[in-house]
């Protein structure tokens, strides 16, 4: 929760020492304007800025560390600012939208300068004037390395191990580090999040008959079949085998069940060709469905998706259950 910053002469001094915006400006000069930022404590992964979202703030770190991550949240951070260092100038200077994401690696505390201070500190002092353009052309000349030597490789290495080479979608590793963020998303928003799991029906016989070529294509065409039935911002995983995973945060139990419906209708009516092309594989999926509960974990909830397949599996297959 953003607090006022309220401070004393000595506090004064020992705040200002460390911080790279504030090295060697003189208290007296910006003591009022200090007085009307703010305070924020920010928990281990949350997002403080993102691409899309309009930032009017600067954020200095006084304990704690902040990760930043450029093209998605999954690629690994691309800088980590620890205490004394300021995220969020570039935006403002730019007058544009972040580039990157900023992610709490752990427990931070920070102090937040709205942009009209920013503007009025810079007029109150000139050293802290010459430490924001110290601290832009430094993180410019940082970026522009980092970016023309490591981002290429960077992507592919990514790319390759979150990335299911079959069929596109994510993989386990996704799941692990994608579905955690989202989960802790949804209880600190309140906002509902559900889980689908999706199994083939008897995709061992059907590989025994008509070939592995064939079970591939199956799975591609199943994959693709996800891809339209869901939003942009819901998470697909190809979970392992023939089985799939799809989060989907913001919807509640009884809209992924009409998601899950509509899936199971739509993979029912795709024709897939066999190997030799004289014929179409009959393909259906089974879908088990459940809503994240209150406190719950992301295994808990994984082992209640699970259960519901089970179920559906149990009723005849080509089924929802949740």
């Amino acid at each position: 929760m953003a607090q006022v910053l309220a401070i004393n002469s000595d506090y004064k001094r020992t705040l200002l020492e460390g911080l790279e915006l504030f090295r060697g400006v003189r208290a007296d000069d910006v003591s009022m304007l200090l007085q009307q930022c703010d305070r924020r404590d920010v928990e281990a992964g949350e997002v403080l800025l993102s691409p899309g979202a309009r930032n009017e703030h600067v954020f200095i770190v006084l304990s704690g560390s902040l990760d930043v991550h450029v093209g998605s949240l999954d690629t690994p951070p691309l800088a980590t600012m620890e205490t004394g260092a300021c995220v969020g100038e570039m935006s403002i200077i730019e007058d544009r939208d972040p580039s990157a994401w900023v992610v709490s690696r752990e427990s931070a505390h920070l102090l937040v300068i709205h942009q009209t201070v920013l503007w009025e500190m810079v007029n109150a002092s000139h050293e802290l004037a010459k430490n924001l353009l110290v601290v832009l052309s430094e993180r410019v000349r940082s970026h522009n390395r980092v970016i023309a030597d490591s981002y290429g490789e960077l992507r592919k290495a990514e790319q390759s191990a979150v990335t299911d080479a079959l069929t596109g979608l994510g993989n386990r590793h996704t799941m692990e580090n994608a579905f955690p963020r989202e989960i802790r998303q949804s209880t600190r928003s309140g906002e509902p999040l559900s889980l689908m799991m999706l199994d083939l029906d008897n995709f061992k016989s059907l590989n025994d008959r008509y070939g592995h070529v064939a079970g591939d294509r199956i799975l591609v065409a199943v994959a693709d079949v996800l891809r339209t039935q869901v939003h942009p911002g819901d998470i697909l995983v190809r979970y392992g085998g023939d089985e799939f995973a799809v989060l989907l945060p913001t919807v509640s139990l009884e809209q992924a069940k009409r998601i899950a419906e509509r899936v199971r209708q739509t993979v029912r009516q795709t024709r897939i060709s066999t190997s030799s092309g004289a014929g179409t594989i009959p393909v259906t999926v089974s879908i088990g469905v459940a809503e994240l509960k209150s406190g719950e974990s992301l295994e808990a909830l994984l082992h209640a998706a699970d259960d519901a397949l089970y179920s559906a599996k149990k009723a005849g297959r080509d089924a929802v259950s949740g």
